[in-house]
Formats: structure tokens, C-alpha cells, sequence
């Protein structure tokens, strides 16, 4: 046994009993316990220790766990504007990234699909729209990054099975390649939905509306009930999905919608909003946290009651602040991970946005600092397969298994919020 599964044992066996006190009212309750679970979901991370790959996670976590992760340390600077994760932050993504900036690392291409790289591309995004500072003047900025994974899933977009679409895998020979999935062109959705708005690009909200009447049309949306199916085998025409639902899939789309009705202030993005929204509370949020119905958008006291779930829920392990996946239930569940901390520390912080009165994101026109390249990701006619980033580590650099899908609801619903209203 490794010294580190030790230490995960030894979390779940030794549990002190603290727990995290949270007033969901007040921005320094909110600041402090977000503070606690980000600190403990960075003990995980190893990738700044010296013969590790800065931005990986270790076994059993996927590459794109730790794009969620970096992202979610991007939201919880602005948010908190604690600055003592911004260099493990920073040197993760420049190094994920490449010199090519697409988040190609030679060493994932037996795994990586395009929602594995647009999970990347959402935590360069949120970089760009926070203006997230970047050490890397040599390097793509983090616009250019965004754009960059743009243009590469565009290029992969796929007419000649099922009317379009993106496929699940980037190559043919991984598992899953035959596969149309709602998370791959969600995400490749939402980018470009993001893309449209910081930069007014009406290109980007062209292929955002291609995107997203290619979906409603498939079997992976159902227009009566607003349901999202998880994907389809385009081998058999994708005429049969599979019903599988994954709150991910609806906290994409959530995004997608609110960043396009934002920036276009067109009412057709509304509907599908609003009814995906009202089936992602039903599916998702128990009737123990309120029996709350939503009407419009004002979904805040889902927020506020999912985040005090958490903080009754984050209280085990051997620092007695161990986040669970239970989040109804005061008493901590037992289980543990980069997914639960993750998770817990996307639904406290979201609640910020409004405590804290957060301005929303930057745009191009409304101070966003970060230099695009529209043509970034576009030099090559391969896949989308990048050079492996050899940049050598300097001393700074060194010093510097089930996953909770709901993050991308809980951070969703907060950006959702100031987007809408």
C-alpha cells in the first residue's frame, strides 16, 4: 500500500468532530467554508511534486477531473479572492495546455475525448472571463486557448453519420468513437456559446445555433419533457438513445443557453432554458431540500439549500471537514475524493455570486483582458493531436474514482443567475 492510500484510509477511519458551520447569508461564512473545502480537495493534487506532470491527478482520477478541478479554482479566486492556489492553477493549465495551447498532451491521446478537452477549454474560458492572471506571456493566452479547442472540435463536427454532430472519442481506435453523446456537444455548445458572448463574434453564434438545433433534433433531447439522454450509437443511425441521465448533461446545456440568450437577448434561447432548468430541480434536487418550485429564474433557494447540505454533509474524515455525496443528510456518508470536495466547493462558492454582488462575467467590451487568436488550434489537418509540452520544470514549478456530476449544476445555476437576470 502506498503512502497515500494510507492516508485516504486513514481519513475515513480517524473522524474528529468538527464539521463546516455555514451561514449561506453572510460572505465571510461563505468565503470561509469554501476556503476549508478547497483546501481540502488540494491535498489531493499532486502534480506540483517533483517527478509528477503539473495538472494530473492521481489513480483513480481522470485527466479530465483535474480540468474540472482548475476551473473550479478559477471561480473560487474570483469568488473568494483567496490567492494561494493561483500559481498550482496557472502552471497546471500553461502545461495541460501545450504550446499549441489545445490541450493535446501526447500522453492521453488512449483516453482523451472531446469532453475530456473541452472541460480544459471551460477552465481557459473562465480564466479569460474572470480575467485570471497568467504567468505565461510566452505561451497562448487563455482566450486563445478556448478558441484553440474551438477550432478543433468545429473541424471534428460529423455530417456523414446522423445529420451531424460531434462523436464521443477524438480517435478511431479509442472505445466510444461510434458514440454521439449530449456531454461532447454540450460542452462544444457551450463553448461556443461562451466564445460568442466574450467576443461578439457572430460566427460563434452561428455555430452555437447549429449545435444546438442539431441536438434538440436528435434522440438525445426530448422536446415534450426536456429530458437529456446520455448518447447514441451512430453505427445504427442514432435512432435509439441511452435514457441514462447525468446532471453534467443538463448543467452544459443550462450553461450554453444562459451565456447565448446573454449575449444575443433572443427569446427563442429562453424555452428550452427554462424547461431544461425546471427538469434539472425535479431530477436532481430532492423533495427533502424544500419542495421549492421554480418560477422564471429564481432558483436561488435551491443554491443556498444545496450548499447547507454540503456543510452538514462535510464533516469526516480525519480533519472532521471531509465532504461526502449525501448531501440531505448532516451525517458525513463515508465516501471521499477530488469529486465530492469538487463538488461541495462549486455549490458554496456559487453562492457568492449574490452575497458578495459579483459583477458578471467579462466580455471583450467590458473590460476582459485577455488577446484572442480566432485562428488558434487551425495549423494542423491531423485530429487535433498536439505536441507533448516538454518545457523543462523549474524550481518554482516544484515548489509551487467516482465523480460528482452535479459541480456543473451548482456552478451553472450561479453563473445561470447574474446571465438571466
Amino acid at each position: 500500500m502506498s503512502l497515500y492510500q494510507v492516508w485516504l484510509t486513514l481519513t475515513v477511519i480517524v473522524q474528529p468532530c468538527l464539521a463546516i458551520q455555514l451561514d449561506v447569508t453572510s460572505t465571510e461564512s461563505l468565503k470561509a467554508a469554501s476556503g476549508t473545502v478547497a483546501n481540502g480537495m488540494m491535498k489531493y493534487y499532486s502534480g506540483n511534486e517533483t517527478g509528477n506532470w503539473p495538472g494530473n491527478l492521481p489513480s483513480p482520477y481522470y485527466w479530465w477531473h483535474a480540468g474540472a478541478m482548475f476551473m473550479t479554482m478559477v471561480d473560487y479566486w474570483y469568488t473568494t479572492g483567496d490567492t494561494t492556489y493561483n500559481t498550482n492553477t496557472i502552471q497546471a493549465m500553461d502545461w495541460q495546455a501545450g504550446e499549441q495551447g489545445i490541450f493535446m498532451p501526447a500522453n492521453q491521446t488512449t483516453t482523451e475525448g472531446n469532453d475530456d478537452q473541452v472541460f480544459w477549454a471551460f477552465a481557459a474560458m473562465t480564466a479569460a472571463e474572470f480575467n485570471f492572471p497568467s504567468l505565461e506571456a510566452d505561451y497562448p493566452s487563455w482566450l486563445a486557448m478556448a478558441q484553440g479547442v474551438f477550432n478543433e472540435q468545429a473541424r471534428r463536427w460529423d455530417s456523414t453519420t446522423c445529420g451531424g454532430g460531434l462523436r464521443w472519442q477524438i480517435f478511431p481506435t479509442n472505445n466510444g468513437y461510434n458514440y454521439k453523446n449530449s456531454v461532447a456537444n454540450g460542452g462544444f455548445f457551450q463553448l461556443a456559446s461562451r466564445l460568442a458572448r466574450y467576443t461578439g463574434n457572430q460566427t460563434y453564434v452561428d455555430w452555437g445555433t447549429k449545435s444546438w438545433e442539431w441536438f434538440e433534433g436528435s434522440v438525445l433531447f426530448d422536446n415534450a419533457t426536456y429530458a437529456i439522454n446520455d448518447g447514441t450509437d451512430d453505427t445504427a443511425n442514432c435512432v435509439l438513445a441511452d435514457h441514462t441521465q447525468w446532471s453534467y448533461n443538463y448543467g452544459i446545456y443550462l450553461g450554453g443557453l444562459a451565456y447565448l440568450y446573454n449575449h444575443t437577448k433572443d427569446d427563442r434561447w429562453l424555452p428550452p432554458l427554462q424547461g431544461i432548468l425546471n427538469r434539472t430541480l425535479t431530477e436532481f434536487f430532492p423533495a427533502s431540500m424544500g419542495n421549492k418550485i421554480a418560477v422564471e429564474v429564481a432558483f436561488w433557494p435551491y443554491l443556498q439549500a444545496s450548499a447547507q447540505g454540503v456543510a452538514g454533509q462535510c464533516d469526516g474524515g480525519s480533519d472532521g471537514v471531509t465532504c461526502g455525496m449525501e448531501w440531505n443528510s448532516t451525517k458525513w456518508d463515508g465516501t471521499y475524493g477530488i469529486g465530492q470536495q469538487l463538488s461541495a466547493l462549486s455549490v458554496i462558492q456559487a453562492n457568492l455570486i449574490q452575497t458578495s454582488r459579483l459583477g458578471a462575467p467579462f466580455t471583450s467590451d467590458t473590460g476582459g483582458t485577455s488577446q484572442g487568436d480566432p485562428n488558434a488550434g487551425s495549423g494542423s489537418d491531423n485530429p487535433g493531436l498536439g505536441s507533448e509540452y516538454t518545457r523543462t520544470i523549474k524550481s518554482a514549478d516544484k515548489g509551487g474514482a467516482g465523480f460528482l456530476t452535479l459541480l456543473a449544476v451548482g456552478s451553472t445555476l450561479g453563473g445561470a443567475y447574474f446571465l438571466v437576470t
